[in-house]
């Protein structure tokens, strides 16, 4: 009997701790609070160049070298024809202040193939994303 009222009652000590209300879980803060140039309330929090700058580039061997031919921004891109030893190249970069004429150097990355841009209503045949560019001024 002992044995039965043991077990009973530890039953109902193991239900009764599994029915109390359980604590709701901390608010997170946005994913970009905390990230560096984010802002920490997460106001732009559906922008993924807010706050951002587009990086600095090294110069190197294996870096695209030209002319910028054709400039335009569109979604937080600025698209840019360049001139590379009399081949035509569209690079994009985030938002970027450019120029025609402008002496541009930018990494090397495997370009995208008929790329889309919904935002510019228009097809790249091929095109790279570079992290950012080096403005050299006019040529």
């Amino acid at each position: 009997m002992k044995k039965t009222l043991f077990v009973l009652f530890l039953c109902l000590a193991v239900t009764g701790a599994g029915c109390k209300k359980k604590e709701e879980a901390p608010k997170m803060p946005p994913a970009s609070a905390g990230k560096p140039g984010m802002p920490a309330d997460g106001a732009h929090a559906g922008d993924p160049h807010a706050g951002l700058k587009p990086m600095e580039v090294p110069s190197a061997s294996n870096n695209h070298k030209g002319t910028v031919l054709e400039t335009m921004n569109a979604a937080g891109y600025t698209y840019i024809q360049v001139d590379e030893k009399g081949q035509k190249l569209w690079v994009a970069v985030m938002e970027t202040k450019v120029k025609v004429g402008e002496s541009v150097e930018f990494p090397d990355s495997p370009p995208m193939v008929n790329f889309q841009s919904k935002s510019l209503n228009r097809t790249f045949d091929k095109i790279i994303f570079a992290p950012g560019i080096k403005i050299e001024g006019a040529k």
